[in-house]
């Protein structure tokens, strides 16, 4: 079922839809509060907030914009916590993403490609290292990822193209080179 269906669901009263949605989305929202927040306790306090936000405050939600508001809603509560205990904020990918299952050889061969792409990635400005993720990593169209991170859709494919630029950069820095990392 699509998240358009299941929250139309949980609207009419399908309390199990609601927690279809959860189950759907509680552990990459984690992860992603958490590259805000380095702080794996405070993540999880937020995304259940998040998941109250729309489950009992039921807001009207377009139709395909159900994951980009529930990281929109995820943004800015991340944001709020933030200006209240630190003094500058940072998107940061490191072992807080949830693991992909592959086969032992596909782990071995990955592994350290992957290891140096999030150094790379952790090099660059938090703004590209965090549209390049949404993007890329979580499929987000450039609508959604816009509507995630408050700016337009020219501003993200600004993001993107020099974020792409500025990652290339630092993975020659490394010695890889596109056909070696995609």
């Amino acid at each position: 079922m699509s998240d358009d269906q299941l929250y139309a669901r949980y609207l009419a009263g399908d309390q199990a839809a609601g927690d279809s949605l959860m189950l759907r989305y509680a552990d990459i929202l984690t992860a992603y509060l958490d590259a805000f927040l380095h702080n794996a306790h405070d993540a999880e306090d937020l995304m259940l907030d998040c998941f109250t936000v729309i489950l009992v405050d039921k807001p009207s939600i377009g139709e395909g914009h159900f994951r980009a508001y529930l990281f929109k809603v995820a943004r800015y509560k991340a944001n709020h916590l933030w200006k209240m205990r630190f003094k500058r904020q940072e998107f940061c990918l490191d072992e807080t993403l949830p693991a992909q299952e592959d086969s032992p050889e596909d782990t071995t061969w990955k592994g350290e490609r992957s290891e140096i792409l999030k150094k790379c990635l952790n090099r660059i400005a938090p703004q590209y290292r965090e549209a390049l993720w949404l993007f890329y990593d979580m499929g987000f169209s450039y609508e959604q990822t816009a509507r995630v991170m408050g700016g337009s859709t020219k501003k993200i494919e600004d993001l993107l193209r020099n974020g792409k630029k500025r990652l290339r950069m630092e993975l020659e820095k490394e010695g890889i080179t596109r056909t070696d990392i995609f």
